[in-house]
């Protein structure tokens, strides 16, 4: 798992660990990007399926009740499928269009 840092934006990039690994992984981790909008980068993942998608929700639920965007990358999935307390795009440039749509809304107080 890397992280990258761009303003107020933390890149998760998983390497090599299973997605429910990933969720563990950054559980324990969150302290370290608690007050920065996130993206998942899964382009690389090979298990990306409905049922280990679903490990992201209480996280993504919890970062988003703290007013912080929290969007996954893949485009290995039906987005259809995904819940709606999770979301979801197939490229990163659309994770950071979302991350700035979503700023932009709370800025309005929506």
């Amino acid at each position: 798992m890397i992280f990258e840092k761009d303003g107020n934006i933390t890149l998760v990039i998983q390497e090599k660990c299973s997605i429910p690994e990933l969720v563990k992984k950054l559980e324990a981790t969150y302290p370290k990007f608690k007050d920065d909008n996130v993206i998942i980068n899964l382009l690389v993942s090979k298990d990306v399926a409905l049922s280990n998608m679903k490990g992201f929700l209480e996280i993504s639920t919890r970062h988003r009740e703290a007013n912080h965007s929290f969007v996954i990358v893949s485009n290995q999935i039906d987005l259809d499928e995904i819940p709606d307390e999770i979301v979801v795009v197939p490229t990163v440039k659309e994770a950071y269009d979302v991350i700035e749509m979503e700023d932009m809304e709370r800025d309005l107080g929506f």
